[in-house]
C-alpha cells in the first residue's frame, strides 16, 4: 500500500502530552520526479473522536533545551487477574512429538489435541482462542488457538509447574498473562522525546560505531557525539542493518523491497514517512546485472523482500532468511571487514573503475570506492564481464511508494523500519505489506511480535509539527507489559501524531539523554544491547 509521501498536519487531537506541557552516494536517476502533493479530503467527524485509554498516572516532565522536552508516565495498571501461567507448545503436524513442539499456539483441533494429551498425563489445561485486531490490509479474526496450565502468583511456581509439564513428555515456556496484549488497562511505562524544531535550533541525525559492521551501545554513541538525546533505530543482523539506510545521501543498505521507512532531510527538520524500494544494477560492455544487497553477506536476505530469485518468498517477513544461490552485493568502505569466501570479486577506484578482479572474496573496500561480491551464475557473470581497468556503469535507485525517485543529497537520510502506525491522523497498520504477518500455517511469529506486549520504541509527528521519540518498557511483570502493534498505534495517535511508524523494539528498545544517560528499563536481563544504528538529537549542527 502507498503511503502520503509527505507529513501531514490534518488534526489537533493530543489527550496524553496535554497535560504535561506546562511543564516542560549517487544521485537518484531513471525514475520521475514527484509531483506536488494534491490536496486530500476533510477527513470523516469520527476521525476526531477521543480513544479510550488507560488514565495517566505519575506523569513527570524534564526539558532538556528549548523546545526539546522529556516526558514520562505511567498508564493503566497492575490487574488482580494478572498471573504467571505455563504456555504448551503444539506440534506442526498431527503426529509431530510433543516434546519438540514449537508452535505456541495452532488451529483449535491441534490446540484440543494436545489438551487431550494433557489431561492423560493428569494436568488441567485450558484452550483460549487468540484473536488478531484489524489492520490496514487485514480484517481482523482468529490467529489461533494456545494452550496452557494454571495460574500462578509467581514466575517461580510457574517454572516449577513447566518442569513437571517437561517431564511429561510436552514442551512450552511461562507466560505472564498482562503481556498476552488484550489488556487495554496493562501497566505501562512510556518514555516520550517531544522536539519543536520552531524553537530547537539542533538537528535529528542517524549515526552507528566505527563502521556498519562495528556495532556499539546507545549511551556511548550519544556520549562521543555529544547528543542531547536518542533511541535505538532500525533492526540488524549478522552484522549488516536491516532494510534500506541511507545517511548523509550514502546508499549503505538495500531496501527490503516496499517496506516502511521514514527520510529525514533538512537536518531531520522534515519527515517523510512512506514504503521505499531500491534498483541498483552494474554494467559491463552491453549486459547490465542486478546489484541484489549492499554490506551484507551474499546469499542472505533477512528479512526477505529482495530482487531475484530468493527463497522461499521475494515478500517481506520479518526475522525470515531468505536465500539466493546467485547474488551481487556492494560493499562500501563503512563496513570494515566484507565475508571471505569462494565466488569472485572486483575492487572499484571512487569512479567505479575496476582495479582488481578476484576468483574469491574478503577484500576491503578502498577509501572512497567499493568493492563487488558475487556468487553463484552471478560470480561467473562477473568474471566474464569486468575487466581490469574496465569503467563499470552502477546506478542506485530509491524509490518511494508512487515509485518517484528519491533524491539522494548529502541532506537526506532514510532508516527503513515499520510497520506504518499513523497516517493523516488514522491509525493505518500495514500489516501484510510490511511482512509482520507470517505466511504459512505456523503464526507463533505473529502471536508474539504482533499480538503481545513488547517493549517498543516509535517514531511520529503530532499536528503542530513536532517530532515524538517513544519508548515503551515491556516483558518485565510488574513494570511494564508493553505494547501489540495495535496497541503502539493506538498510543502514538493518542499522543496526538498525525504520522508515525514503529521502529526496532524488544530488548532494543532503549532512551537516553545527556547527563540521566538511560532513562528507561531495557528488557535484556544482559542490559543494553549492540546497536546497528542510532538517532540522536544533536544541539547544534555538530554530527557525523
Amino acid at each position: 500500500m502507498r503511503l502520503t509521501p509527505r507529513v501531514a498536519a490534518s488534526s489537533a487531537a493530543v489527550l496524553v502530552l496535554c497535560a504535561v506541557t506546562a511543564v516542560g552516494a549517487a544521485p537518484a536517476t531513471g525514475a520521475p520526479e514527484r509531483p506536488a502533493a494534491s490536496p486530500r479530503a476533510p477527513e470523516a467527524a469520527a476521525d476526531f473522536a477521543p480513544l479510550t485509554i488507560p488514565p495517566v498516572a505519575s506523569a513527570q516532565s524534564v526539558v532538556l533545551a528549548p523546545g526539546v522536552t522529556r516526558t514520562s508516565f505511567v498508564l493503566g495498571r497492575a490487574g488482580a487477574d494478572d498471573a504467571w501461567t505455563v504456555h504448551v507448545n503444539q506440534p506442526l503436524t498431527a503426529d509431530g512429538p510433543y516434546d519438540r513442539a514449537t508452535a505456541a499456539l495452532g488451529a483449535q483441533e491441534r490446540a484440543d489435541q494436545v489438551a487431550g494429551a494433557l489431561r492423560a498425563k493428569g494436568f488441567e489445561p485450558r484452550v483460549e482462542r487468540v484473536l488478531i485486531p484489524a489492520f490496514a490490509d487485514r480484517p481482523a479474526g482468529t490467529l489461533g488457538w494456545t494452550v496452557r496450565i494454571g495460574r500462578y502468583a509467581d514466575q517461580n511456581a510457574a517454572t516449577a509447574a513447566l518442569a513437571q509439564v517437561r517431564a511429561a513428555g510436552f514442551a512450552g515456556d511461562t507466560r505472564y498473562t498482562a503481556q498476552d496484549g488484550t489488556d487495554a488497562d496493562a501497566l505501562q511505562r512510556v518514555f516520550v522525546l517531544r522536539v519543536d524544531f520552531k524553537q530547537f535550533t539542533g538537528r535529528l541525525a542517524s549515526d552507528f560505531g566505527p563502521t556498519i559492521d562495528v556495532h556499539e551501545k546507545l549511551p556511548d554513541l550519544a556520549t562521543a557525539a555529544g547528543a542531547l538525546a536518542g533511541v535505538n533505530a532500525q533492526w540488524f543482523a549478522d552484522k549488516a542493518s536491516l532494510g534500506l539506510y541511507v545517511k548523509d545521501g550514502r546508499l549503505l543498505s538495500a531496501a527490503t523491497q516496499g517496506r516502511s521507512g521514514v527520510r529525514f532531510t533538512d537536518g531531520g527538520r522534515q519527515l517523510d514517512i512512506d514504503t521505499y524500494t531500491t534498483r541498483i544494477t552494474v554494467g559491463a560492455g552491453g549486459s547490465i546485472r542486478e546489484i541484489d544487497g549492499i554490506n551484507r553477506i551474499p546469499g542472505e536476505i533477512w528479512n526477505c523482500g529482495g530482487v531475484g530469485r530468493d527463497q522461499p518468498t521475494q515478500h517481506p517477513q520479518h526475522d525470515v532468511k531468505c536465500t539466493d544461490e546467485s547474488e551481487i552485493v556492494r560493499f562500501t568502505p563503512e563496513w570494515s571487514a566484507p565475508p571471505t569466501g569462494a565466488g569472485a570479486e572486483v575492487v572499484l577506484d571512487r569512479n567505479d573503475r575496476v582495479t582488481a578482479v578476484h576468483r574469491t572474496r574478503g577484500a576491503t573496500p578502498p577509501a572512497g570506492g567499493s568493492t563487488l561480491q558475487a556468487i553463484g551464475e552471478s560470480a561467473d557473470w562477473l568474471l566474464a564481464h569486468a575487466r581490469q581497468g574496465a569503467r563499470l556503469r552502477i546506478i542506485q535507485r530509491v524509490l518511494d511508494g508512487s515509485g518517484y525517485a528519491v533524491p539522494l543529497t548529502s541532506d537526506t537520510t532514510i532508516v527503513q523500519v515499520g510497520p506504518t502506525l499513523i497516517r493523516d491522523g488514522r491509525i493505518a497498520v500495514n500489516a501484510l505489506a510490511d511482512g509482520i504477518i507470517r505466511q504459512g500455517a505456523d503464526q507463533t511469529f505473529t502471536y508474539n511480535w504482533v499480538v503481545r506486549g513488547n517493549p517498543r520504541t516509535m517514531l511520529g509527528v503530532d499536528a503542530q509539527g513536532r517530532l515524538l521519540m517513544v519508548v515503551v518498557d515491556g516483558r518485565r511483570a510488574g513494570w511494564s507489559a508493553g505494547l501489540g502493534v495495535a496497541g503502539a498505534a493506538k498510543l502514538m495517535k493518542s499522543l496526538g501524531a498525525q504520522e508515525a511508524l514503529n521502529l526496532d523494539g524488544g530488548g532494543s528498545s532503549v532512551m537516553v539523554t545527556a547527563g540521566t544517560g538511560i532513562v528507561n528499563r531495557p528488557s535484556d536481563a544482559t542490559g543494553t544491547r549492540f546497536l546497528g544504528n542510532v538517532l540522536l538529537l544533536h544541539p547544534g549542527a555538530a554530527g557525523r
